[in-house]
């Protein structure tokens, strides 16, 4: 906060002369009654103090484009708040720190936010920066929205009902995986690989699980080791195999590496992949062989009715609201939403307020269950062109 200097003439500025040139009858304890008095109403007429909010996202690095969308949803729901007049008066001051993806990073991140006063925190994307940063709000009782993190555990084993998320689970994401490649390529012959992550045996075996519920058997489920310098070997599998489709649960990297190798063997199997191939260093490093190539992200609310007017109002500015950008927005609506409802600061009741109604947001309305998981639709499917990625028509 801000203090301002008092200006003369706008029943600020305290003159000696309203203390000093009284009668003498007046005794000091009046004397000093006055002063406080005037002190009080002095202070008074300042403006009230801002509201910190901050986004704590990576902003460098491998997943700087998500973090970078988070950034500009928020930015803008902040500045649009205060346009309208903040929060029952009170304006937002939004401060932003990068976590670079590092669970170290995000820990020092979420403590520094609590330590200037930041009560509510719009961030992160990745799993174990989530879980790191989760825990220093939780005991703080800070409120904590994720757009981004889809991990099962975020919210299943949350360190406090502080911690809530938009992001579909991963569970939803391998579940609409596995029905799409159950109708769209159900006669071919399909394997479902995995990285042996957390992320990627879970995710592996939501997709399996999808398929088999919509009555389709996978040909392959296998395991890889990630970090390897060429998959050759396994995309050798794949085509003596006969296999039609690969669905891949790992990360961007490795990816974009079975991509080119399937690229450089004239294969037409097709290749997919979860919300870890929606960053640009899987286009820089699958290259050419990253067209094509399809992945579950979340869904594209741009054409959502609920959000035709602030997408404009982005584009106006030259700024594509993909990914992140209007799940951040909506991040800052349910936090503005609670604090009016509740006047409070502190996440409990911020969280338990959110728990217990619905708030209309650019993504619809949004409520919460008691995981914490927002009651949002999940995933879509999307296709890698030549440069990014765009939803698949019809998908």
């Amino acid at each position: 906060m801000h203090q301002r200097r008092p200006r003369s003439g706008a029943g600020v500025f305290i003159s000696a002369a309203l203390v000093h040139d009284r009668p003498s009858s007046m005794d000091m304890s009046m004397r000093r009654l006055l002063l406080a008095f005037l002190l009080a109403t002095a202070c008074a007429g300042l403006a009230r103090a801002d509201i910190r909010i901050a986004v704590i996202a990576p902003l460098s690095g491998p997943y700087q484009t998500l973090g970078q969308e988070i950034k500009a949803g928020a930015s803008r729901a902040v500045a649009d708040l205060n346009d309208a007049g903040g929060i029952d008066g009170e304006k937002l001051r939004l401060d932003i720190a990068d976590d670079i993806c590092r669970a170290d990073t995000a820990a020092t991140a979420a403590a520094k936010a609590i330590a200037r006063g930041d009560v509510f925190v719009v961030g992160h994307v990745c799993a174990a920066e989530g879980d790191a940063a989760a825990a220093v709000y939780a005991d703080k009782g800070i409120l904590a929205i994720s757009p981004a993190i889809t991990a099962n555990d975020f919210t299943d084993h949350r360190p406090g009902p502080s911690i809530l998320r938009l992001a579909a689970r991963d569970d939803a994401q391998g579940t609409a995986a596995g029905a799409f490649l159950a109708k769209t390529y159900g006669k071919k012959r399909i394997a479902v690989v995995n990285d042996g992550s957390p992320y990627g045996k879970t995710l592996a075996e939501a997709v399996v699980a999808g398929l088999n519920a919509a009555g389709v058997k996978e040909a392959r489920s296998d395991s890889f080791e990630p970090g390897a310098k060429d998959y050759a070997g396994l995309v050798d599998v794949m085509i003596d195999d006969g296999i039609g489709v690969l669905y891949v649960a790992g990360y961007d990297g490795d990816v974009a590496l079975i991509a080119a190798a399937l690229k450089s063997r004239g294969s037409d199997i097709v290749l997919m992949g979860g919300d870890a191939l929606a960053t640009s260093e899987f286009g820089n490093a699958a290259g050419p062989a990253a067209d094509g190539t399809l992945m579950t992200f979340f869904t594209d609310w741009r054409s959502h009715k609920p959000a035709e007017a602030i997408a404009a109002a982005f584009r106006a500015d030259d700024i594509e609201p993909r990914g992140f950008v209007l799940p951040a927005y909506a991040a800052v609506q349910l936090f503005a939403a609670a604090r009016k409802a509740t006047g409070s600061a502190k996440g409990s009741a911020l969280a338990a307020w959110l728990g217990s109604h619905t708030v209309d947001t650019v993504l619809g309305p949004v409520g919460f269950d008691a995981k914490g998981d927002a009651t949002l639709p999940g995933f879509e499917i999307y296709r890698w062109g030549a440069e990014s990625f765009e939803p698949l028509p019809g998908s």
